[in-house]
C-alpha cells in the first residue's frame, strides 16, 4: 500500500485483539520514530516500550484519557530532552512517524497525550526515566478489534491558496 493511501485511511483504534506484537515488528516501528526529523538534527528523543500487562494497566490508571491502553498489545512512551528548545515538535514528529509505521504492519494504533499533563511525572517516576525528560506521547499499539470511521474534514473545508 502507498504511503499516502495509509495517511488517507488510518483512523485511531482504541479496541485491541489479543494478538501480540512481535518483538521485530516494534523495534521496527520505534526505529522509524528515530528516523523522524528534528530541529537541528538533534535527534532528542527516547522511546520506552512497554508490553507487559500490569504495567499497561498501570499507564491506563494513571492518564485521564485512554483507558483503553490497558487492552493494548503495547505502548511506545515517547520522551524527549528538556533541553531542546524543539522537544515538542521533535517528539511529535517521531509520534507521527511510528503511527504511520503501525499501520504498514495493519496495527492500530492512539495518540495519547503526554506531555504537559498531570500525570506526567507518575509515569515518569514508576518508569525511572531520568529527570532531564520531558513525556511527549503516549501510542497505544494492536491488531485492531474495530475499524473506526471517523469523518475527516473536507479538503476543501482546511485548503486555502495564497489567502484566507
Amino acid at each position: 500500500m502507498k504511503t499516502t493511501d495509509i495517511l488517507k485511511k488510518r483512523r485511531s483504534v482504541r479496541r485491541y485483539t489479543d494478538k501480540p506484537i512481535s518483538r521485530d515488528i516494534l523495534e521496527d516501528i520505534v526505529d522509524c520514530g528515530r528516523l523522524a526529523p528534528s530541529g537541528n538534527n538533534a535527534q532528542p528523543w527516547h522511546f520506552l516500550v512497554v508490553t507487559k500487562k500490569e504495567e499497561l494497566k498501570f499507564i491506563s490508571d494513571k492518564v485521564t484519557y485512554g483507558k483503553f491502553i490497558k487492552d493494548a498489545a503495547a505502548c511506545v512512551i515517547v520522551f524527549c530532552e528538556k533541553s531542546n528548545r524543539h522537544h515538542l515538535e521533535d517528539g511529535a514528529a517521531a509520534t507521527e512517524n511510528m503511527i504511520i509505521a503501525a499501520a504498514s504492519y495493519g496495527i492500530g494504533t492512539c495518540w495519547v497525550a503526554g506531555y504537559n499533563r498531570t500525570y506526567e511525572e507518575g509515569i515518569k517516576e514508576h518508569f525511572r526515566v531520568p529527570e532531564n525528560l520531558r513525556m511527549i506521547s503516549i501510542i497505544s499499539m494492536g491488531y485492531p478489534a474495530e475499524e473506526p470511521h471517523k469523518q475527516k474534514k473536507n479538503l476543501k473545508e482546511v485548503l486555502h491558496w495564497e489567502s484566507f
